[in-house]
């Protein structure tokens, strides 16, 4: 990554006063160091003075590029329901309405589909009334999808109703379709300012932090954990399995393991792991179970897929279709046991759609907001083709391609996070079988 990958295309120059009326404002040049730890001072003040590569700073400027009175703005909700989205959207009405004095904000249903005219989706307005108490119910007020739309069909719905800035609340695939919107939209020389905010549960977006509803998921999350530890305990030669979310970054299940304090095992994506063979899981988990009589263990969705034949098939957003790990481990387990004739009592869970559906935890609800009034303080600043996140505890502002460029997933070689989750479980580095 070098500096040039970190600027945000922006439409010109800023000439209207910001009605906002804020106290102090962010300095169009405020910038947030990318590295913040350095081998030591000689380190840190050469990378300083000859390859710095900075972030833009998020938040209000004293000059603005479009005059709010003229501006349509839309907000679409896209990919798999996640807490706190109504929490942002609900931001995004209330800095847009009473902070910039917009007239006009239109909630576009149903993901991309609803900028897609053929879909027969209509836009609702959305106001301070509609919204108010929208924070108390997970989901989205506005529904979601998945799946490809015409670039060229939404486009032409975004200027059939005269946006002016859209808001794409999503993951992964809906900043890749906010991208191409980007592109769509410059390609006809439209000024239309489109702004990514970052969520997923997986907390998977590349630089960027914490995306918003991961702290509500993992925290959730606990609770199925901590009720598989109590059957667990409850029985002889208990078991505990839970399956959480994660495709391609273990976040969830390290961060609940982390928090529940009850788990032996975490297995995720990110750190292969053999089922049987000397220092295997199975022959870890017995050896666990004969000495302390049971055991709780933590799997991601996307771990352990080696086990399976790729078929190819894709969902409708593209992503590859998952075997059901949690199930397939269940199994494992089982028959490895009833081999061993040892007696085991084993209680699986899956909470996956349970955690990402609630409302927001109030710190989970605090950064939703955050993050939706420095969009929009994005947008008015003329910035388009972006994403707000926050790093190294500011909130900054960067653009789609580079959030998009790769998933952002847990190294257990050189994270401190994996090495806390191997200190609280006494897991060992490796489950790999050696001969």
């Amino acid at each position: 990554m070098n500096q040039n990958d970190t600027k945000v295309d922006q439409f010109g120059d800023c000439l209207y006063p910001n009605p906002a009326g804020y106290d102090y404002w962010t300095d169009e040049k405020s910038v947030v160091l990318f590295q913040t730890v350095f081998s030591g001072q000689d380190e840190a003040i050469h990378t300083v003075q000859n390859s710095p590569i900075f972030f833009e700073q998020a938040g209000p400027r004293e000059k603005i590029y479009f005059n709010p009175q003229d501006v349509t703005a839309g907000i679409v909700t896209c990919g798999g329901l996640c807490p706190g989205i109504n929490d942002v959207i609900r931001a995004l009405v209330m800095e847009l309405h009473y902070r910039y004095k917009v007239p006009r904000i239109l909630g576009f249903p149903f993901g991309y589909e609803g900028l897609v005219k053929k879909s027969g989706h209509r836009p609702v307005e959305l106001t301070p009334d509609k919204v108010a108490h929208i924070m108390n119910f997970g989901g989205s007020i506005l529904g979601s999808s998945r799946g490809n739309q015409s670039t060229n069909d939404m486009v032409d719905t975004l200027c059939l109703y005269g946006v002016k800035m859209l808001f794409c609340i999503g993951g992964d695939g809906t900043l890749r379709g906010a991208q191409a919107i980007q592109d769509e939209v410059k390609k006809r020389k439209e000024e239309i300012a489109i702004i990514g905010i970052p969520k997923t549960i997986d907390n998977d977006i590349n630089y960027v932090q914490k995306t918003f509803g991961f702290s509500t998921a993992f925290s959730k999350a606990v609770e199925a954990v901590n009720c598989a530890h109590e059957e667990a305990k409850g029985a002889p030669f208990g078991i505990g399995l839970v399956k959480l979310m994660g495709r391609h970054s273990g976040f969830i299940a390290v961060n609940a393991a982390l928090a529940s304090k009850n788990v032996n095992f975490v297995l995720i994506p990110e750190s292969d792991f053999d089922l049987e063979g000397k220092g295997a899981f199975l022959e870890t988990l017995k050896d666990r179970i004969q000495k302390r009589g049971h055991a709780v263990i933590i799997i991601a969705e996307g771990a352990g897929q080696k086990y399976f034949e790729d078929k190819g098939d894709v969902d409708q957003s593209g992503n590859k279709k998952l075997s059901d790990v949690g199930l397939f481990i269940k199994d494992q387990i089982s028959d490895y046991f009833k081999k061993e004739k040892q007696t085991i009592n084993l209680k699986y869970i899956d909470p996956s759609y349970i955690i990402r559906s609630v409302p927001a935890t109030a710190e989970d609800s605090v950064f939703c907001g955050f993050l939706a009034q420095n969009a929009v303080h994005a947008a008015f600043a003329g910035k388009t083709g972006c994403v707000v996140g926050i790093w190294n505890n500011v909130f900054t502002v960067m653009p789609i391609s580079l959030a998009i460029a790769e998933r952002k997933v847990l190294r257990p070689e050189k994270s401190t996070l994996w090495r806390a989750l191997l200190a609280s479980t006494g897991q060992p580095n490796s489950m790999k079988a050696v001969s």
